[in-house]
């Protein structure tokens, strides 16, 4: 299952990472190998317009872009959302990569 939720925190980006590490690892997520099966997985994709690269934390999520099951829920909650380095709404980026997936084109909200 996918979800994509916005909040709003006095958190920092650095800081908000550490809550949702820590929530994980609370809910029974263990450390296995690279995009492996887990029991939860929470991704911080956007915080306000930042870009951050670090070891630790890409911000947005540098993968978001060609995750359709990532920008469905987003879309739907957030379609004219642009991204800050690719420059274009979260919507045009599904239709997109659905474009690109040879998806035919469904109505998108």
């Amino acid at each position: 299952m996918n979800a994509v939720i916005k909040i709003e925190t006095d958190l920092g980006p650095f800081d908000l990472l550490q809550t949702l590490k820590a929530t994980e690892s609370e809910m029974g997520r263990l450390k296995t190998f690279r995009w492996g099966p887990r029991t939860i997985d929470l991704d911080l994709l956007f915080f306000d317009e930042m870009k951050i690269e670090t070891e630790g934390l890409h911000v947005p999520h540098p993968l978001l872009h060609r995750r359709q099951f990532v920008l469905i829920p987003l879309v739907e909650i957030e379609p004219c959302l642009i991204h800050p380095i690719l420059k274009r709404s979260v919507r045009e980026l599904l239709e997109e990569l659905r474009e690109d997936q040879g998806v035919e084109k469904l109505d998108l909200p």
